[in-house]
């Protein structure tokens, strides 16, 4: 018998919408942005600059951009046109991408509302400048999902993107109960050093556990699963399971993501570093890979 994990990724998979990849192409895939409305409760405001920077580089060298989930802090924040506001330049240039057809969103446990396609054009169609009092159309007719399928082109191997709090109680099942306590209970009591107990990200148990459920099913299923919703990165290497995850954009000093090139994986990170006259600049690091897609496949085989 399925436990409700393993029930919930294989519906996602099954509805998700599958785009090809293959040597040519270029995907980014960050997560767990948790855009906020620039107040002290915002903590992607530290991150900010670096995230812009980031997307210059990619928007500048031709990657599509996939966010998977928790882009938007919408369990502490009721209105999106306030976050919209504040990180009105990192959205614009994902306005850009998308324009393109190079920008998808999937929608994790803190954005859920975004699956509403009623919402999403209410809230979040049009960006209004502060200091310019500009209008600028976002992402006209955009359907943001709970799972895509990249599947790698004469090989058949297929990655599921999803943001992987599917079957956790708190965070999918009981999700607008978990959002009230976050919105009117703990966010407060965090001022205290209280832990929030929604949060998956910071219970060291409930992390293992979770990154144990999504490795499991696809180990299981032979399919490779790439998750944020922990922020702790990882990729193995191949033989060493299917389970990937690009971490958050809200660590303390820098922001990760993991790119496919050339038909491979890299997890980098992307931080505030010193040149030897000491100035600073953002720079990206190579964490771990590149590992061929199609090694994990070849290992599972074997």
């Amino acid at each position: 018998m399925m436990c409700l994990t393993e029930k919930r990724l294989t519906d996602v998979y099954e509805k998700a919408e599958k785009i090809c990849f293959d040597n040519t192409d270029r995907i980014v895939l960050m997560s767990d942005c948790h855009r906020g409305a620039g107040n002290w409760g915002d903590n992607f405001l530290r991150n900010q600059t670096l995230f812009y920077a980031a997307l210059r580089y990619y928007f500048g060298n031709g990657f599509t951009y996939i966010e998977l989930g928790d882009g938007d802090e919408l369990w502490e924040n009721r209105k999106l046109e306030n976050i919209l506001q504040v990180h009105g330049d990192a959205l614009e240039m994902m306005s850009r991408m998308y324009c393109r057809g190079r920008f998808y969103m999937i929608f994790g446990n803190h954005d859920k509302k975004k699956r509403s396609r009623k919402y999403l054009m209410r809230r979040c169609r049009v960006c209004r400048s502060d200091m310019t009092e500009d209008s600028l159309e976002l992402f006209p007719d955009m359907t943001v999902r709970e799972g895509i399928v990249l599947s790698q082109r004469g090989t058949g191997n297929q990655i599921l993107l999803t943001h992987g709090h599917q079957g956790e109680l708190l965070n999918d099942v009981l999700w607008p109960a978990a959002r009230f306590l976050v919105r009117h209970v703990w966010r407060r009591l965090e001022l205290t050093g209280v832990q929030d107990p929604t949060s998956t990200a910071k219970n060291y148990r409930r992390k293992q556990s979770r990154e144990r459920a999504l490795s499991r099913w696809a180990e299981d299923q032979g399919i490779m699963l790439i998750a944020g919703h922990t922020h702790r990165p990882a990729l193995p290497p191949p033989g060493a399971g299917l389970y990937a995850n690009d971490g958050s954009c809200v660590h303390p000093r820098c922001i990760t993501a993991i790119e496919i090139e050339r038909g491979a994986l890299s997890l980098v990170k992307w931080s505030t570093l010193t040149r030897p006259d000491r100035t600073l600049y953002v720079g990206r690091e190579l964490m771990a890979g590149p590992y061929p897609v199609r090694d994990y496949f070849q290992e599972e085989k074997r």
